[in-house]
């Protein structure tokens, strides 16, 4: 056996249904599309949602509430996880690119302090906002909170 005389099994392959070839072929004429249409015309192409003239359904949803567009999405992180980061690498800076490093945000995140937990050290935090409680918890144990 090689390349050469490879075969599919029997019966794995079918011959395609070949499609407006005549009235004798079984499927001339209308070529299966039915009669009449928009569905029968050529170069039909149906729109995304399009529900056969019904009321779509993203249209008879009721719409409410209110998106605002300059909202700002923060990641964030408590002070409990800056602890234990302070206990197991000894640092005391830190910043963007050290919680992106250390795989707590991605790259384009903005990081948001936030109050959860207890800080023993001093350390320098550089972060998008902090909550009140946030700052005051890193300022009691001689830190600085740095607004970026």
């Amino acid at each position: 056996m090689n390349l050469s005389n490879l075969k599919p099994a029997a019966g794995a392959t079918r011959n395609e249904k070949r499609i407006g070839r005549g009235t004798g072929s079984g499927r001339g004429g209308t070529s299966t599309r039915g009669h009449k249409g928009a569905k029968s015309r050529s170069g039909y192409s149906k729109k995304s949602g399009f529900e056969g003239g019904q009321m779509p359904l993203q249209r008879r949803v009721p719409k409410f509430g209110f998106n605002n567009i300059n909202r700002v999405e923060y990641k964030g992180i408590n002070l409990d996880i800056l602890q234990t980061l302070a206990e197991k690498n000894g640092s005391t800076t830190m910043d963007a690119s050290y919680f992106v490093s250390h795989g707590l945000v991605s790259k384009n995140a903005k990081v948001k302090v936030l109050g959860r937990g207890e800080i023993t050290q001093a350390l320098e935090v550089h972060a998008h906002a902090f909550s009140k409680s946030a700052i005051e918890a890193i300022e009691k144990a001689g830190g600085k909170a740095v607004t970026l």
